[in-house]
């Protein structure tokens, strides 16, 4: 296939295209409203069935919940205690597609153990939990993508993991999940969505709904918030995936219908690989519900909370007596305790706890275990509630009940639609050797470039091919090498410095610094790309240092009210509309303008 890179030309091109649909007369018949990974879910699979689709998210791809989750692709082991065999077993589905066709560089195996207390009952119970697991994993009809679970004495255990206290657990039983740079599969779904024939914006809220006299949505009007130009779109059917901020959205069809949904808050924290010995992670129950120890490329993250969240939803920060949680649950089966000291980096995020019932008014619904579409009004469909595992599914379910009877004639196919990057990565892989002794790449290097782009490293190679430096790691970033800086840009849809610290690398958390002291090698990078100026390239460094320091002042905080006053003094380089005023409030001072020159204001959007 052919694969379209994220280029600013590009998101120019779909604004062009949007606009368009309301001068000409030629509308979508999907426009698909929000950006993480069930929004980029829609897109794909409206798209892969032959509709016209555009969708547009307010911030950077995947900036919410998709890139502040726990990064598992799992069945979610706990839902067995709940007797929920359906969820899980859809999951697994899921997880096993993942890894065996859609995204197997982007999903990898992790296998976790699970520590025993006791050497009877508790064996007994587990084992038969993690049995039952694996059989729902196997009855799919597919190939099996992962091991059977294993029972592990004490001597295996601490073979596996030296750094579990001695007196934690008599024994473990070792199960299989599979990790996910949970933003990369957002942006690699909208980028063959892209591929396909959809037109994608990023940074581009909706300010209202078009209605019909007798209440049927229309269209829509946006805010291009890197120019604030306003563009009427017309579609038929608008798909509404905005997670946290569902009932804004909802909100703006002027029906009372629609979907409940509440925020609460889950942080993780991140400490270097070399703190704790271990080769494979950490399942642990708590009081409030699961703690996981993950093992990820150099480090370890470790979450979650379960906090309810009613602060404004776009900056959710981890507090003191977040990260102390977390610590202290951690600690309780750590041979070495950990402290703050250790701690390199920290994320929260909200997630979109749907409630049971749905608002009166809404003229139909479909209800699954975990997620529930329905239709507040006619033309407007909304989603809610899932989990990033099992977002094709959500992404079916969404576009089946929008268009209806339709659905019949155009099923879904992202069942067998491997994700950009999939196809040809088993050649990629044999030719690996060969690569890196041309490029000096080391074996981990060259680990780390499959893994992140698969068969796409054909772009990046052409890229240091063109500028032999760009094949040299950053200086004060050595993780990462200078081709996947400008390929953020490029091709990956980047627009700002905070879109390369926080989503296309991993260097907000990665490091102690939060990728600050490498800002000024990257913005060299990005900046030639991206058309910069020295004003503009000034203006994203000041933005991002302001944002990393008070992320870093916020999680000393004591509560989620002060870390919040404190979070939000840093200003955004591109607000969304409402998010300024919020900004204005606690922080004062003057609004940094927008890349082009301009600010944006208005009422809450999505």
């Amino acid at each position: 296939m052919r694969t379209a890179p994220l280029t600013a030309q590009a998101r120019q091109d779909a604004l062009d295209a949007l606009r368009a649909s309301a001068e000409r007369g030629n509308e979508f018949d999907v426009l698909v409203i929000g950006g993480g990974v069930t929004g980029a879910g829609i897109a794909l699979d409206a798209v892969s069935r032959g509709l016209s689709t555009a969708v547009v998210e307010a911030q950077d791809w995947a900036s919410g919940t998709s890139s502040r989750s726990s990064k598992l692709v799992h069945g979610g082991l706990r839902y067995l205690q709940m007797l929920d065999f359906h969820l899980v077993r859809e999951a697994l589905t899921e997880r096993d597609l993942l890894i065996n066709r859609l995204a197997p560089h982007l999903v990898k195996p992790v296998s976790f153990l699970y520590p025993l207390e006791n050497r009877v009952w508790e064996r007994a119970y587990v084992g038969a939990g993690v049995a039952l697991y694996d059989t729902l994993a196997s009855v799919n009809g597919a190939k099996r993508a992962l091991p059977i679970h294993r029972h592990l004495t004490r001597k295996g255990m601490e073979r596996l993991f030296p750094d579990l206290r001695h007196d934690a657990a008599i024994g473990a039983v070792r199960y299989w999940d599979a990790a996910v740079d949970d933003a990369r599969l957002v942006e690699t779904l909208i980028r063959t969505a892209v591929s396909y024939g959809a037109r994608a914006a990023s940074r581009t809220q909706v300010h209202s709904l078009q209605t019909t006299t007798g209440g049927a949505v229309t269209g829509a009007e946006l805010v291009d918030l890197e120019t604030g130009e306003r563009i009427d779109v017309r579609a038929r059917h608008i798909i509404n995936a905005t997670g946290v901020w569902t009932e804004q959205t909802e909100s703006l069809t002027g029906s009372e219908g629609g979907l409940r949904v509440l925020a609460s808050k889950g942080i993780h924290i991140v400490v270097p690989r070399s703190r704790i010995a271990g080769e494979v992670g950490l399942i642990l129950q708590t009081e409030k519900s699961v703690l996981f120890i993950i093992p990820w490329s150099r480090y370890w993250v470790i979450g979650t909370t379960d906090t309810p969240w009613v602060q404004e939803l776009t900056h959710p920060v981890a507090t003191k007596a977040d990260i102390d949680y977390v610590l202290e649950h951690a600690n309780a089966v750590l041979s070495r305790p950990l402290t703050r000291e250790d701690i390199i980096g920290t994320w929260a995020g909200l997630r979109p706890l749907l409630q049971p019932q749905v608002k009166a008014g809404t003229t139909s619904a479909k209800v699954s275990r975990e997620h529930t579409v329905a239709s507040p009004a006619p033309g407007f469909t909304v989603i809610a509630g899932g989990k990033l595992t099992t977002y094709r599914v959500m992404a079916k379910d969404a576009v089946d009940f929008a268009i209806g009877s339709r659905a019949t004639t155009l099923p879904s196919i992202t069942h067998d639609l491997p994700l950009v990057g999939a196809e040809g990565l088993q050649v990629f892989q044999r030719q690996s050797r060969a690569i890196a002794k041309k490029y000096g790449w080391s074996r981990p290097r060259m680990d780390h470039l499959l893994h992140r782009y698969g068969s796409l490293l054909g772009e990046l190679i052409d890229l240091v091919d063109a500028d032999p430096a760009l094949a040299e790691p950053l200086k004060n970033a050595d993780a990462y090498i200078g081709a996947e800086i400008v390929y953020a840009a490029s091709h990956e849809g980047a627009l700002h410095l905070d879109d390369v610290l926080m989503h296309r690398t991993r260097l907000n958390y990665e490091q102690a610094d939060k990728g600050v002291g490498a800002l000024e090698e990257i913005a060299d990078l990005v900046g030639p790309v991206l058309g910069w100026d020295d004003a503009t390239r000034s203006r994203e460094i000041a933005a991002y240092v302001a944002r990393a320091e008070a992320e870093d002042a916020a999680s000393l905080e004591p509560d989620d009210v002060a870390a919040e006053k404190v979070r939000l003094r840093a200003v955004d380089v591109a607000p969304m509309l409402g998010a300024e005023d919020a900004q204005d409030k606690v922080g004062g001072g003057t609004k940094p303008q927008s890349p082009a020159g301009k600010g944006s204001s208005g009422p809450a959007g999505t």
